[in-house]
């Protein structure tokens, strides 16, 4: 259980550093808290934690890119 948890860490991380360079590039950043109970904790930096598009980014970018890679995520949620 703990190395399953663990492989599917990595490929969270995996998917975050890929990513991270989008969010960079339009002054923000990305930061990985904790993965869960199959929930992953983010911390969404620079101008991506104040922007209105936030959600969609979030939502329809970050959490569809996870849930892709790794089926057992049922969550991504930010944390401020």
């Amino acid at each position: 259980m703990v190395i399953e948890m663990k492989e599917q860490e990595t490929k969270i991380l995996e998917v975050i550093d890929k990513l991270r360079p989008f969010l960079i590039n339009d002054g923000g950043n990305i930061e990985f808290v904790k993965y869960e109970d199959n929930i992953v904790y983010i911390k969404m930096m620079g101008a991506c934690a104040n922007c209105y598009m936030m959600d969609f980014t979030l939502k329809d970018g970050i959490e569809a890119a996870i849930m892709s890679e790794v089926p057992e995520v049922k969550e991504v949620i930010n944390i401020a």
